[in-house]
């Protein structure tokens, strides 16, 4: 994972083998490519070959006990907040898979693009017995229309990049081949703009949500632990990693 300059924007890259899965480690990693915006005026977000990302890395917190899976997701929501309040635009090239947690992180992006390829982007928690947390619920509520909400989070569809595009979930298709580039030009276009009406209409915008998330998260974690502990939830969970450990 790495920060590259375009000009007055910032390229994050996501490497994390072929899911981009996010574990703790990539958590603290994503966390430090924060710290090194420097005086970028955008940044673009993408990961490599077929995701975005895939979600959580399963198998590295399915084991783990209720403690310590609250740390981890306490610092996955600070980091998700962080992006969400960034106080420069911020625009997500989603190259490929973007679930769960991966669309998670694709919604704290002010502009969301992308590419027009065979891939599933969604919410698909509820699928496996597990519910959302209030910084996903609010930013997500923040970020689409609202008939979306029910498919996307009730329901915990995945969606095509085209069918993302009809709910909300992406703003914009490119062709694969050119939606680096196309996520490029947006962020340089929103770059130009003199920084600090963007810097307060952005906060005007996100305040609010990330307020409202932040006062919600103590008990609403808890409740989030429960579903994730529950043991419904558990055996679909180890059904998910014994899937993912068998694939090649």
């Amino acid at each position: 994972m790495r920060v590259e300059r375009r000009g007055a924007v910032a390229l994050l890259r996501l490497e994390n083998g072929k899911a981009n899965a996010m574990g703790p480690s990539f958590v603290e990693r994503l966390e430090g490519l924060l710290g090194q915006l420097g005086d970028a005026r955008a940044a673009v977000i993408t990961g490599q070959g077929s995701a975005f990302s895939a979600g959580l890395e399963l198998p590295a917190l399915v084991d783990l006990d209720r403690a310590t899976m609250r740390g981890f997701i306490d610092r996955f929501e600070a980091v998700m907040l962080r992006l969400f309040e960034l106080p420069i635009p911020l625009v997500a090239a989603v190259n490929g898979h973007a679930v769960a947690g991966g669309c998670v992180l694709a919604l704290q992006a002010d502009v969301r693009i992308g590419a027009d390829r065979e891939a599933r982007i969604g919410l698909n928690e509820t699928q496996l017995g597990i519910g959302l947390p209030a910084v996903v619920m609010e930013t997500l509520r923040g970020q689409v229309p609202g008939p979306s909400l029910a498919a996307i989070a009730l329901e915990g569809r995945l969606f095509s990049p085209r069918e993302a595009l009809q709910m909300g979930l992406l703003h914009d298709l490119a062709p694969e081949a050119d939606l680096l580039d196309r996520a490029l030009q947006r962020a340089a276009s929103l770059a130009a703009l003199p920084p600090a009406g963007i810097r307060m209409v952005k906060q005007s915008l996100r305040r609010p949500i990330a307020a409202t998330a932040r006062s919600l998260n103590p008990a609403e974690s808890e409740r989030w632990l429960d579903t994730f502990f529950s043991p419904e939830s558990q055996h679909r969970l180890l059904e998910t990693v014994s899937r993912l450990k068998s694939k090649p």
